[in-house]
């Protein structure tokens, strides 16, 4: 009898340690997935459906002249930024509001015209956006600006049923660096009031795995 006692005290405490293996890899695994719940902030600056437009290049715009002896321009912005008017001409148009660049034209018109006056309205001002990821359709969305995040994800076809609407990235150059951004989609999905996020040319939208 003592000694089958000695065999049951021995078999427990060889069988205790058995769990230790399991709580280490659970351990492990919950840092990893604590590690990664640090949110980036904000991206600075972000533009709004009020924010004033900024000319690119592909933008398409025209040149009104009140002077009859010029003729209206309507050109499309080269990758250079720049366009070539009549009297004065290549001009960067690029990365200028649209009336900033009518009051730049309108002071270099004064020695060459005599009625300065122009009008610079844009006809075609299409953006485009990089979908990646988990989504049904990824790939470069071109759009009128302005575009929400949402609105962009649903030009490629929505989440799929492996991504994560809770986990999108929107990554952006300022001031010649990468900046990223964590968006939770999932209540403007569920039809909750939500402040919509726009995206600017160039943008980068990655949707994350779900691994629930």
């Amino acid at each position: 009898m003592r000694q089958d006692s000695r065999q049951m005290s021995y078999d427990y405490r060889r069988r205790e340690p058995s769990g230790s293996p399991c709580l280490f890899v659970f351990l492990i695994f919950a840092a990893f997935v604590c590690g990664g719940c640090q949110t980036p902030p904000p991206l600075p600056n972000p533009p709004g459906p009020k924010t004033a437009v900024r000319l690119s290049p592909g933008d398409m715009i025209k040149v009104a002249y009140a002077d009859e002896s010029v003729p209206d321009q309507t050109q499309k912005i080269r990758r250079d930024g720049k366009v070539s008017l009549p009297f004065i001409g290549e001009v960067t148009a690029a990365g200028k509001k649209v009336i900033d660049f009518q009051h730049e034209l309108v002071s270099r018109y004064e020695a060459h015209l005599e009625n300065s006056e122009v009008l610079v309205t844009l006809e075609n001002g299409l953006a485009g956006v990089i979908v990646s990821g988990f989504a049904n359709k990824p790939g470069k969305i071109v759009f009128d600006r302005p575009t929400t995040v949402f609105q962009a994800i649903m030009e490629a076809g929505g989440v799929s049923d492996y991504g994560s609407p809770s986990n999108v990235h929107l990554t952006r150059i300022i001031n010649g660096e990468q900046q990223t951004e964590i968006i939770n989609l999932r209540p403007t999905i569920r039809g909750k009031p939500t402040k919509p996020k726009y995206v600017q040319d160039g943008d980068v939208i990655y949707i994350a795995r779900s691994w629930l």
